[in-house]
């Protein structure tokens, strides 16, 4: 029973960057100190300064992390160095590469050279949300003509990459009308039908019930959203439908932080963590005859011949949350990352 879900178009990490302190001196001239009027605009000045907002980076230090976090990456790609790898990426991205790096063996030799080759981030642009302390990037990967919304946080100290989605469907303008920086929004602030917060739950239900309780409340005309009905309505019709039954069941992701910018239109643009398991269950009248063998990917985690295979699938979704309408997942990332 091959995966269902489609692979990441590229592989990715994050690296910490050392802040560089700035001072700066001043030079004092004359006897008699500033006039009343100087220490007017100079404090002016002081206050428009300090008033100012700030992001956690520089679009420069952004920069270098990015490079750095493509380097690096390369680098523990080749050998599927984990231990590398642990240090500069965390959140789902890693429960997928992790996942990748176990999995590696099972796949196509083209597939494989392609992994391993180093890349860097092209056609950047970086969304830095004023007050806050992680960081967006949209970019396309070298080779790759797929734009990425990748996000940046800090991860026991260190800078590293937390999500990354690769989107065939456009990502739609972020505002940056804060002095050049975006605008963050609460992962539980309801942003017309839907808190960000709410869209996993609500995606998930498109696969165990076909949308017809939380899944409701999105839209269901997206790709992702097809495919998802997709593989609802063919529960019953796969390989195996004979002999088993296959349901989805929704689950909490590895990592649960969601990241959402405001749009220009003044909707949200979110990356959501999601999960489900799949479980694949021989039918009571087969019990005891037969068993399901599981597939090379499951095999990795067990080879074992069962009545009940439960693969888990951990994610991460893009979704738009408009002002009034429907949200929609515009794209999606898995990774069978067990089965037991």
């Amino acid at each position: 029973m091959a995966s269902p879900h489609p692979a990441r178009a590229a592989r990715t990490t994050g690296i910490a960057l050392l802040m560089l302190g700035l001072t700066s001196t001043v030079a004092l001239t004359g006897c008699g100190g500033t006039t009343d009027e100087e220490d007017g605009k100079a404090g002016t000045k002081a206050s428009a300064s300090s008033a100012a907002p700030k992001g956690a980076v520089t679009r420069e230090q952004a920069a270098k992390i990015v490079d750095n976090y493509a380097a690096v990456n390369g680098k523990a790609n080749a050998t599927r160095n984990a231990k590398l790898l642990a240090t500069v990426e965390g959140g789902q991205v890693h429960e997928q590469s992790k996942a990748d790096y176990k999995t590696f063996g099972t796949w196509a030799k083209a597939d494989q050279r392609d992994y391993e080759k180093p890349f860097s981030y092209q056609d950047r642009t970086y969304y830095i949300p004023a007050g806050e302390d992680w960081f967006a990037v949209k970019a396309t990967a070298s080779g790759s003509k797929i734009p990425a919304l990748l996000i940046f946080d800090k991860d026991g100290g260190a800078w590293k990459l937390m999500s990354a989605v690769y989107s065939d469907a456009p990502i739609p303008a972020i505002d940056t009308g804060n002095h050049g920086l975006a605008t963050a929004v609460a992962p539980t602030t309801r942003v017309g039908a839907l808190a960000p917060n709410d869209v996993s739950a609500a995606f998930e239900d498109l696969y165990e019930t076909g949308g017809k309780k939380a899944g409701a409340a999105i839209s269901h005309t997206t790709d992702p959203a097809k495919d998802a009905l997709k593989l609802y309505k063919g529960r019953d019709t796969f390989d195996l439908a004979k002999w088993a039954t296959k349901k989805f069941f929704a689950k909490d992701p590895a990592y649960g932080t969601t990241y959402a910018l405001r749009l220009a239109d003044g909707g949200v643009l979110a990356v959501v963590p999601t999960a489900h398991t799949q479980e694949t269950l021989l039918k009571q009248q087969y019990m005891g005859s037969f068993e399901i063998t599981p597939n090379k990917e499951e095999s990795v985690y067990n080879p074992a011949k069962r009545a009940i295979v439960t693969d888990t699938f951990q994610g991460m979704t893009l979704a738009t949350l408009p002002k009034s309408g429907k949200p929609s997942v515009i794209a999606y990332e898995y990774r069978m990352t067990d089965s037991k």
